[in-house]
């Protein structure tokens, strides 16, 4: 099946060209017919620039250039538009800075030949963190809790963002009507797929913490969350998710 890999980055310079390298070292070591699409929100640090230079070298890298910065959700869906438009069977979201190990992409593969969405959970066992502190890991844990409990869900890891789509279950998705930017983006789109009926299998990962290069988290993308939850079970409710 062909596989695309989904990079959103921003201001990753120091991440992007390891990253991309391992990649390329899996499909070889797998003999994957695969791509990585890196999407970049215009970051200043040329991060962009490095995309491009490493495109030119290898042939499994293509590049989305977008004009700003917009937040987690546009940059997926402006990859996942590009992933199906261009014959994708398996579409894969990962980090770019080494929180998700490239070396777990084979786990959430084989995961899909009985699902149509597998997420990498931290919450289920076999799962964890590294090299996060006692407060990260409340403020995380909690939001997967209120988001299952709000929406009425079994998933442990709602928040969880790596992730391997079948393209009949992404294809299914209302694309248009994804507002959340955040986090609460991976709350979303999972959601949609267990409203719609596909099947969601969580596989156990370590989250690590980045490798360089500060976090993306804010208080605004939190805010969004808290908030956003509760109008997705509303609107659920009313059919009109």
């Amino acid at each position: 099946m062909r596989l695309v890999i989904c990079l959103p980055t921003y201001n990753e310079r120091a991440n992007l060209e390891p990253l991309v390298r391992r990649l390329g070292d899996l499909f070889a070591e797998r003999d994957l017919d695969a791509r990585v699409l890196v999407i970049d929100d215009s970051s200043p640090d040329g991060t962009g620039e490095i995309a491009d230079r490493l495109s030119d070298e290898l042939p499994f890298l293509s590049v989305l250039h977008r004009s700003r910065k917009e937040g987690l959700g546009p940059a997926y869906i402006a990859g996942f538009r590009w992933a199906l438009e261009n014959g994708a069977d398996l579409i894969l979201q990962m980090d770019a800075d080494f929180s998700h190990d490239p070396a777990d992409v084979p786990t959430l593969l084989a995961a899909t030949e009985s699902a149509d969405l597998a997420l990498g959970s931290r919450y289920v066992e076999g799962g964890g963190t590294e090299n996060w502190g006692r407060g990260r890991q409340r403020i995380s844990r909690f939001g997967s809790f209120y988001a299952r409990a709000i929406l009425g869900v079994s998933v442990r890891d709602l928040t969880g963002g790596f992730k391997c789509w079948r393209r009949e279950a992404l294809a299914a998705l209302p694309l248009d009507r994804v507002r959340t930017k955040g986090y609460a983006f991976q709350i979303e789109t999972t959601y949609r797929a267990l409203v719609a009926g596909f099947r969601v299998a969580e596989v156990p990962i370590v989250f690590a913490e980045r490798r360089s290069g500060g976090s993306k988290m804010t208080r605004g993308i939190v805010l969004e969350a808290m908030t956003k939850v509760p109008e997705l079970r509303l609107r659920a409710a009313l059919r009109r998710l």
